[in-house]
């Protein structure tokens, strides 16, 4: 994954580069982009999945995530078929546990555990751990037709570095084993503590679409947990962005 996308940041530089080493001494044909905005809101959605994961971190169904940016769009003189944007927004994801794996956020433990749970035990339908962060998108972008973006083929590659604002755990309806509700299916335990998961998040992303959505994907270096808190998974994740660009 961590390949794919520096692999489509060189092809995207690289194309620049040969682009604008055409370009005659009279520069090259201006296209009108009077027409197309220069800030765009970004809405993405999709799963996320933990690399390196281990046994003792079971998840179920799809964890996903919400992303949402305001960007600025800014075309290059010499060829405006490229562009650079840059903005900031808000990231959420969320791990959802397996009903007999249990996390739990307020241990006086000095890493993370993720409790195995006995079939035989009482134990939440569900759990997810959710995290917050504050994120700052740059992207290289690339338009087939950059004067009519809704009409466009387009690809982007870039990066994001994101500080964390938040972190929880909720879990819900306490069952026995025998799946009886304990205190009642609206029951819920929330508990919140950001100090086992990363202050900091470096994603690399890339994304191709036509007109106003996009296959995006992201690789995340930086671990899901801080170093030294528990066990070093790293993030992917696969959705759909819905975007000017």
């Amino acid at each position: 994954m961590k390949k794919v996308i520096l692999s489509a940041i060189t092809i995207l530089f690289l194309g620049y580069v040969a682009k604008a080493q055409t370009t005659t001494s009279t520069g090259e044909t201006k296209i009108d982009l009077s027409g197309r905005a220069a800030d765009h809101l970004v809405f993405q959605f999709g799963s996320d999945a933990l690399m390196s994961r281990p046994d003792s971190v079971k998840t179920s169904g799809f964890s996903r995530h919400f992303n949402v940016y305001f960007m600025y769009d800014k075309p290059f003189k010499k060829n405006q078929h490229y562009s650079v944007a840059f903005g900031a927004g808000l990231g959420t994801d969320n791990l959802f546990l397996d009903n007999h794996t249990y996390a739990n956020l307020k241990t006086s433990a000095s890493t993370l555990p993720f409790q195995q749970l006995d079939t035989t035990a009482n134990h939440f339908a569900k759990q997810k751990l959710t995290t917050i962060y504050l994120q700052a998108p740059v992207e290289l972008r690339y338009y087939s037709d950059p004067a009519h973006p809704g009409k466009s083929w387009k690809a982007a590659a870039g990066i994001k570095a994101g500080m964390l604002l938040k972190a929880y755990s909720k879990a819900k309806n306490y069952e026995t084993a025998g799946g009886a509700s304990i205190y009642g299916k609206t029951f819920i335990e929330k508990q919140e503590d950001t100090r086992f998961f990363n202050s900091t998040d470096i994603t690399l992303t890339g994304r191709v679409g036509y007109g106003i959505f996009s296959f995006d994907m992201g690789y995340t270096p930086t671990g899901y947990l801080r170093d030294g808190y528990g066990a070093v998974m790293n993030k992917v994740s696969f959705g759909i962005t819905i975007s000017g660009l």
